[in-house]
């Protein structure tokens, strides 16, 4: 039986995992939480970070794995990379991955390469990059991210020097390498676009985008609660977004991969691609693609990086699907989670993974989300307005609050 390495044990991973095993392969998974629910329906566990590279190397030596696998983990790409390059597994360069999970380099690879992109810089010291707000380098409003976390974890908006300071050392707190990237803030035209993707031997062989939604009463209004899709701009958009990926994927030699999506476009048209992550979305995005489309992109995924031939082409969505982050905006103690029946007459699947007494946090990123939710709508319409106003359909009841 072959066996595949798998970077993460989630509950937004487990089912490829489990998709996996369906398949036939004998799973082997690495997670550094000890609490991980994946370790329970894997066949091996490993308790190891998946971002320590020399150890997943040596882990999948020993296992003598035919394929390794970063599902829906932005910090585990690189590493699966790096062990496929080392082992000769199907994968894509290391170098390129690289480039795609650090956001510093991915600017300025994209500035290099004549694509839209915001002026930005980065940075490894908060009075480095002080100085620079100090002396004009910026026109603010600007964005502050660290250049390797995901989720949309440590990311704030800075709209004078006053706020600098907070932010910066925020963005540098939930960085790994204490390094983070500045960069002017590209005014949005429409819905920020999210989504995902397949490409097979660097062709861009199946997309679909949708709209990003986002609470603004939210600590951390930059993190999405909810796409939707399809994303609702015409189809000559749609292909102009796909040409710009596809012109990035042959730039830096990308082989097969699945890919999550955070795009904007101006006024203008011209595509910003601001994120291109080379692995699936998180909060079940390749689900909600699933039932707009029938493409199964986590058994691609799994199929890809085992270096199964795969025969997909572009499929057009049939019906208005979205997930929703269930999320709080304050800490305390859960007492209940009320969702109207409005609401609740369009949920195919509940993934709340908190129960009542439990400790939640404030939204802040991917990780203090309470759970998922997808939706099927009966048009575009209706979508966009339960999504842009979740608070007249669901309401998050707390005991007391910290």
């Amino acid at each position: 039986m072959k066996k595949i390495l798998l970077l993460g044990g989630s509950a937004q991973q487990v089912i490829a995992v489990e998709t996996a095993k369906k398949l036939g392969y004998y799973t082997v998974l690495c997670d550094y939480l000890p609490d991980n629910p994946g370790q329970y329906v894997a066949d091996k566990f490993y308790l190891e970070s998946t971002t320590d590279k020399k150890t997943i190397l040596k882990i999948a030596e020993k296992e003598k794995v035919s394929g390794i696998l970063a599902y829906a983990s932005d910090p585990a790409a690189p590493t699966a990379a790096y062990v496929a390059e080392k082992l000769g597994l199907p994968g894509n360069p290391y170098k390129s991955v690289e480039i795609l999970c650090n956001k510093d380099k991915f600017r300025d690879f994209l500035a290099k390469n004549d694509f839209y992109t915001p002026k930005a810089k980065g940075y490894n010291s908060a009075e480095t990059a002080l100085a620079d707000l100090d002396n004009g380098y910026f026109e603010y409003p600007v964005i502050v991210k660290p250049v390797d976390s995901s989720g949309s974890k440590g990311v704030s908006k800075i709209n004078s020097f006053d706020e600098a300071q907070a932010k910066i050392t925020c963005a540098m707190d939930f960085s790994r390498s204490k390094n983070i990237i500045i960069e002017e803030f590209v005014e949005k035209f429409g819905y920020q676009i999210a989504g995902d993707g397949l490409s097979v031997n660097g062709k861009l062989v199946f997309r679909c985008f949708a709209n990003d939604h986002f609470n603004s009463k939210c600590a951390n209004p930059f993190v999405p609660v909810s796409a939707s899709f399809p994303y609702n701009m015409p189809g000559e958009v749609h292909d102009k977004i796909h040409s710009e990926i596809q012109r990035l994927l042959t730039a830096l030699n990308m082989n097969t991969s699945t890919y999550n999506f955070d795009i904007r476009i101006d006024k203008n048209y011209n595509v910003y691609l601001m994120e291109v992550a080379p692995r699936d979305g998180g909060n079940y995005i390749p689900d909600v693609i699933r039932y707009a489309t029938g493409v199964n992109l986590t058994e691609l995924a799994v199929k890809t990086a085992m270096g199964e031939q795969v025969n997909i082409s572009q499929k057009s969505t049939n019906g208005y699907y979205s997930y929703f982050a269930v999320h709080s905006l304050e800490n305390g103690i859960l007492k209940d989670i009320d969702i109207s029946d409005a609401g609740k007459e369009h949920i195919i699947e509940n993934h709340i993974i908190v129960k009542p007494g439990d400790e939640i946090k404030k939204f802040t990123g991917a990780n203090t989300t309470l759970g998922c939710l997808i939706m099927k709508f009966d048009s575009m319409r209706q979508m966009l307005d339960m999504m842009d106003n979740s608070g007249q359909w669901i309401n998050i009841k707390l005991q007391r609050k910290f």
